[in-house]
């Protein structure tokens, strides 16, 4: 014989109270949006600047890129000096040591224009134009730079003290004094060293500490 249940049988909830436990549910979770994670992006870009009080001169700064990837390396780069300096609306660079230029890429949400040169530009150095400062003008370290030197031609680049230097005459002082260790320069920057440039002033400049922007 099948079994028969009365509503005195049923041990759960009235339906009044499971329907208010429903309401009370999918109010809270109207209420409260539920999380999202969105992972920490750490700054990317290895940077040294001149203060911002000092007089800028030839170069503004160094930058030590991680890779030959310009496409990425521009992003990271661009990320950092966006709000540093009103929205960066321009990039140009020389074409020597690069082996793909892109012709725009992502800045915080907007793109930037990328322009290369053989000849008009310092082959190492970057230019970056903004709204509110004009310019930043960079030394470009070679990828491949082990880290003292690196750290000697960022705290060069970005030292107000010293004479005004173009990129190319820093990146020859340094194979001079320290051999090698870097990437091949062009004939152009030995050539501007063999042509008088001074030793003495890049040492000092070099041993002087910098104001790294983003290191990680």
């Amino acid at each position: 014989m099948p079994a028969s249940f009365s509503a005195s049988d049923d041990t759960g909830p009235p339906p009044q109270a499971a329907a208010g436990r429903r309401v009370r549910a999918m109010s809270a979770t109207t209420d409260r949006p539920p999380l999202r994670i969105v992972p920490f992006r750490a700054p990317t870009a290895r940077l040294a600047l001149k203060p911002v009080s000092t007089s800028r001169g030839l170069l503004d700064g160094a930058w030590w890129p991680r890779s030959r990837d310009l496409a990425d390396e521009l992003s990271a780069l661009a990320e950092v000096l966006d709000p540093l300096s009103g929205r960066i609306t321009r990039i140009a660079v020389n074409a020597t040591y690069w082996p793909a230029v892109p012709s725009r890429v992502p800045v915080n949400g907007h793109v930037v224009k990328v322009g290369w040169f053989t000849t008009e530009l310092d082959p190492h150095k970057i230019m970056l134009l903004s709204h509110t400062t004009g310019s930043w003008n960079l030394l470009v370290i070679p990828p491949e730079t082990n880290a003292p030197a690196a750290a000697r031609l960022m705290a060069a680049a970005s030292d107000s003290a010293g004479p005004p230097t173009t990129a190319s005459a820093l990146m020859a002082a340094e194979h001079a004094l320290h051999g090698s260790s870097m990437t091949v320069l062009d004939q152009d920057s030995e050539e501007t060293w063999e042509n008088g440039d001074d030793t003495s002033s890049y040492r000092g400049a070099a041993a002087r500490p910098c104001r790294l922007i983003a290191t990680k």
